[in-house]
């Protein structure tokens, strides 16, 4: 275990798009989602403690899941716990842990996840995660996985690389905002784009001349609490400076400016479990295509759908096709799969009754 290795986790996202099962207060992170046995935050911690010390594993959340992740992650000490007082997407969080880690360790190497992901093969994985540390140990280099496309996928944004490059590691021409269908169809008929899955591996010496370079002002905001990382004073300065960070994403903050970006097309099968339709792809399914989730059901001309109760319930379907049945304390959700995209809108609506 390399004591140079640590991993930011990302875990405060909100999953709206799997209500009822996720909501605010209890976000789709914190469960069993593929009834694995295993919450998505536990698999995820997992798979990086690896390569990773867990000692060397920080946790990104809101402030109002501290004690979920604390109880779902025993082994974790609090101060391993970077809790946001603001929502600010991906960009400062990332750089207040960096600044974090290399106080501590300034040769540090470090991979940011999301831990509400699925990976399936984490031997490779491993693998993965692993070249990328070897290429960022000795490059000035700020690399992501990127994912072989399986179809066109209009939910996504790409990676594009040289074509022309043979080396296993490739230099990122451009990050492609979400395309619509055609554009989707073309990337794939070029063969040299990639989903981009949100996993970052950089030195903190590469991420920290990048933030000085392209975000200055955030980059003095944070650095301003570099004699409090660390301590007890670290949680005053977060409180009454995190705020003050403008709302921007690591991609357009960092990644689609840097010249120094590349990219490893991932080995591993990956999916972003975003919405019930993709997580319905990796469930087991029976005869005719329908997944079905701690439910106990009576089918009948049904077919394409999930199913998913928190309870052992009797669900009796006749007659629907490429629905979410989703039955959670006293909602009870039946959706048309293909309007998935929909239920953020819905959950808001929710909210107002």
């Amino acid at each position: 275990m390399n004591n140079n290795y640590y991993a930011i986790l990302m875990a405060g996202g909100v999953g709206s798009r799997f209500w009822p099962v996720s909501t605010a207060e209890f976000p789709k992170q914190f469960h069993d989602m593929l009834g694995s046995g295993d919450t998505l935050i536990q698999k995820t911690f997992s798979r990086l403690s690896q390569l990773i010390p867990i000692e060397n594993i920080l946790i990104l959340t809101n402030e109002s899941y501290n004690q979920i992740v604390l109880d779902q992650l025993p082994m974790v000490k609090q101060e391993q716990v970077l809790l946001e007082p603001a929502m600010r997407n991906t960009a400062p969080c990332i750089l207040y842990a960096s600044l974090k880690i290399q106080k501590q360790n300034p040769d540090a190497v470090m991979v940011v996840a999301p831990s509400d992901h699925w990976i399936e093969d984490e031997a490779v994985f491993a693998q993965n995660l692993q070249q990328c540390f070897d290429f960022c140990a000795k490059e000035n280099a700020l690399m992501t996985l990127g994912i072989q496309p399986t179809f066109p996928n209009t939910g996504f944004g790409y990676i594009e690389f040289d074509k022309a490059d043979t080396n296993p590691i490739k230099k990122v021409i451009q990050f492609r905002e979400k395309p619509d269908y055609e554009t989707a169809k073309s990337f794939l008929d070029s063969g040299n784009f990639l989903w981009n899955g949100g996993i970052f591996i950089w030195s903190v010496k590469s991420i920290a001349a990048a933030f000085e370079q392209f975000q200055p002002q955030m980059n003095e905001l944070f650095l301003r609490g570099w004699d409090d990382y660390n301590t007890s004073e670290e949680k005053y300065f977060i409180q009454n400076n995190y705020g003050a960070a403008v709302d921007v994403s690591i991609d357009y903050a960092i990644m689609e400016k840097a010249q120094n970006v590349y990219v490893l097309p991932a080995t591993f099968d990956w999916n972003d479990l975003g919405t019930w339709g993709s997580l319905h792809e990796k469930l087991a399914k029976d005869n005719f295509n329908n997944a079905v989730v701690n439910a106990t059901v009576i089918l009948e001309n049904a077919s394409n759908n999930i199913i998913r109760t928190d309870s052992k319930k009797l669900i009796i379907i006749d007659g629907l096709d490429d629905f979410i049945i989703v039955d959670k304390d006293d909602v009870l959700l039946i959706y048309p799969k293909s309007k998935e995209q929909d239920i953020k809108r819905i959950t808001a609506l929710a909210k107002n009754l």
